[in-house]
């Protein structure tokens, strides 16, 4: 599959919630976009997890993320750490990320946090930064059947137990994924 070179950096806070990651990982593996993260964005979504889900192991989280890494194998920014000291946002730890997006030549960092990546400092390298609904609603205008195809895939997974549509809508709802739902519930027959 030939992949576009438009890339995307996912910030830690959209890879936190499974359902959010494994929607935006079935996306990342369309080939509409190159899908990025670094391991630091991998620690700390994991972190996080963690802090807040004391019945999962870490163990049960590195495996996710090592899946993250084969399923996409370019999706890992390295070399980036260099560039962190050089850059300014409003929250130092977010200059990970910055600097992942800009080794890599992401063209939008996705993320929950757009405050902590105010326009004026991403210009300069001709970075935006999505709220992932919005960065969803895009890839609908581009390629409404990549990102139908990424739902259907994302839901034929859902085994255990099989969740049924309007469950699935509701748990990408749930995510904050308004407008992406309202495009998706157009297609529910086939999702």
């Amino acid at each position: 599959m030939r992949h576009s070179p438009f890339t995307a950096i996912y910030d830690a806070c959209v890879l936190y919630p499974a359902p959010l990651r494994d929607f935006l990982m079935w996306l990342g593996l369309s080939g509409r976009f190159r899908a990025r993260w670094s391991a630091q964005i991998h620690d700390e979504w994991k972190r996080n997890l963690l802090l807040n889900r004391p019945d999962l192991a870490p163990e049960q989280l590195d495996r996710t993320s090592a899946l993250m890494d084969r399923a996409i194998p370019d999706g890992l920014v390295t070399g980036h750490e260099s560039l962190i000291d050089g850059l300014n946002l409003p929250d130092p730890d977010d200059c990970h990320v910055l600097a992942a997006a800009i080794r890599c030549s992401a063209s939008v960092i996705v993320t929950f946090n757009q405050k902590d990546f105010p326009a004026a400092a991403l210009a300069p390298f001709g970075i935006e930064v999505q709220h992932p609904d919005e960065f969803i609603e895009n890839l609908l205008d581009l390629d409404q059947a990549a990102v139908v195809s990424a739902a259907q895939r994302q839901r034929a997974q859902l085994k255990n137990p099989a969740m049924d549509v309007d469950r699935y809508l509701d748990a990408l709802l749930r995510q904050g994924l308004v407008q992406t739902v309202k495009a998706l519930t157009t297609y529910r027959a086939i999702l």
